[in-house]
């Protein structure tokens, strides 16, 4: 039923307030969301790298735990689509834009002032891309992989609604109904609202840089805003189409695009070299997991500012996305098992990202050390189109790469609309246009806003605010899940399994003339089950 509840009332209200403080009062948004963002980074980073680190060793849990084979839906219920539909919509939902803003600027960026150590060296080079698959790898798509399992399962095996707080009943039980509950999917909004906010702050400033850097076009906030305001149109006409139609059309699309730039810019640029650095930089980042994971640089305050300023920052982003990424994964993975859901949404993207960071990282490093490229001394937007200006092809490249920029960016966008409404209509799978399409020009007008009053730096305080509170609304999400798997009849399940495969091959073989068949293993079983089954009636 598309029933609009308190939660999209309470939460546009809200909306409108912060939207309203923004242009009456810009300095005073500025300020409070500076402070906000100095606080918390200074006293609960640690928290974002200890939660973070939770969700990768839980999420790494339930792949091998007994609960793997546990469905997210009714044990009879297939997978909605195709497997390789399915990664390319969690994957262009999950960092379309991100992967290209940040995917040979971040590398460079680590290599010229690494985490620790003298920069501008081959060795702060191959630590810098440690530190970027760290902050876009296995504990990102854990944190998102957690979140989604979680609303798949309560959706679509145990009826609820598809919101936050409908994941928290285990713990909460009938306050999830309440303020309480309300209180969790407002939470979880806002922090999707800012989360995508940055992330279409970050494609309209590239697509400005790429056509700045191309075409000479002025490199201002007024044509992001052009940029903006167009795409906004574009992903709310997609939006309003369905998540069958213009978000599952665009996503295949983006994907064919990413793997052909993918493709071509790894044959163009030097093949020996990336593949030598992947796997070197591979090798170190899986060695060094923990170690990374944990470090906070508490003796060297410039090495402890790098930690807030990059890993501490991306852990936050994952966070806040994850309320949007888990519930757009979680719509389209109904009929998955627990653990072929974990491996493929942990897995595949972080194997991806490394890929993608590897090559293009790569190739950025190398004409940046051994050609003298000035790659480094460009901005984050324009890096990217800097590299391609050292290829063959560069105008090609640079073209695919804008449409790509801008493909993501409506993705994104509408993924982020429909979610937003799910989020405020109890969970209906096809929420009204009206609520996607307020909340799309919300999304608009928060990006806009931040972006007017600090650029970069002014989205990014959003999201380390937004993300505190949903990360103890997350880490409840986990206990909650648990104490719900724990209520699975798993064990009868599989001894009914296996008693059918005995019974089959008894079957088969008394067909085939064999009647000295053992019946010890069949009745052992079989005792087995009716003690279990009577217990399972008892709890």
């Amino acid at each position: 039923m598309k029933k609009v509840t308190y939660v999209y009332w309470i939460g546009m209200a809200i909306a409108v307030i912060f939207v309203t403080w923004g242009v009456v009062f810009p300095e005073n948004i500025t300020n409070v969301m500076a402070s906000s963002n100095a606080f918390l980074l200074d006293k609960f980073g640690w928290f974002y790298l200890l939660a973070a680190f939770f969700f990768l060793v839980f999420a790494i849990y339930l792949i091998f735990s007994k609960y793997g084979s546990v469905k997210l839906g009714k044990d009879e219920d297939q997978p909605e689509y195709s497997r390789a539909t399915w990664i390319a919509m969690l994957f262009s939902a999950g960092m379309g834009i991100g992967l290209l803003f940040y995917g040979i600027s971040e590398p460079i960026a680590h290599m010229t002032n690494p985490p620790f150590g003298e920069g501008g060296t081959t060795e702060s080079a191959m630590v810098g891309l440690q530190y970027t698959y760290l902050n876009w790898g296995l504990h990102a798509w854990a944190i998102y992989a957690v979140v989604a399992l979680a609303l798949a399962y309560f959706k679509f095996r145990k009826d609820a609604p598809g919101i936050m707080s409908a994941t928290l009943y285990p713990i909460l039980g009938e306050k999830t109904k309440g303020p309480i509950g309300i209180t969790v999917d407002i939470i979880a909004v806002f922090a999707t609202v800012f989360g995508v906010a940055a992330s279409l702050g970050l494609g309209a400033a590239q697509i400005n840089g790429g056509l700045s850097y191309l075409t000479g076009i002025p490199n201002e906030f007024w044509i992001q805003i052009i940029i903006i305001l167009i795409t906004t149109v574009l992903f709310i006409i997609s939006a309003s189409t369905g998540i069958n139609k213009g978000i599952k059309y665009l996503s295949n699309a983006n994907m064919g695009l990413a793997v052909v730039l993918f493709i071509t810019f790894l044959l163009l640029g030097p093949l020996e070299f990336v593949i030598s650095l992947l796997m070197t930089t591979t090798g170190g980042y899986l060695q060094n997991l923990p170690m990374m994971s944990f470090r906070m640089a508490p003796f060297n305050q410039e090495n402890a500012s790098w930690v807030q300023n990059w890993t501490i920052f991306f852990f936050a982003w994952w966070i806040a996305w994850a309320p949007f990424v888990g519930t757009f994964i979680a719509r389209i993975s109904k009929g998955r098992t627990i653990r072929e859901f974990i491996i493929v949404v942990m897995i595949v993207p972080t194997a991806v990202c490394i890929l993608w960071f590897g090559v293009f990282g790569g190739t950025g490093i190398y004409y940046e050390l051994f050609q003298g490229a000035n790659i480094a001394g460009q901005s984050l937007e324009t890096a990217l189109f800097a590299t391609f200006n050292e290829m063959p092809g560069s105008a090609i490249l640079s073209t695919i790469s804008i449409i790509l920029i801008a493909t993501f960016f409506v993705t994104s966008a509408d993924s982020a609309t429909f979610v937003l409404g799910m989020q405020t209509t109890n969970g209906s799978l096809h929420p009204p246009n009206f609520v996607k399409i307020s909340w799309g020009l919300f999304l608009t007008a928060s990006a806009l806003i931040l972006m007017g009053r600090g650029g970069l730096a002014g989205l990014q305080t959003a999201i380390i605010v937004s993300a505190l509170p949903l990360t103890l609304v997350l880490l409840m999400m986990s206990i909650a899940i648990l104490k719900a798997l724990g209520k699975e009849p798993v064990e009868i399940k599989k001894l009914e399994k296996k008693l059918a495969k005995i019974r089959q091959k008894r079957k088969k073989n008394q067909l085939e003339g064999n009647f000295q068949t053992e019946f010890g293993e069949e009745h052992d079983i079989e005792a087995k089950l009716k003690e279990l089954k009577r217990k399972w009636k008892d709890k």
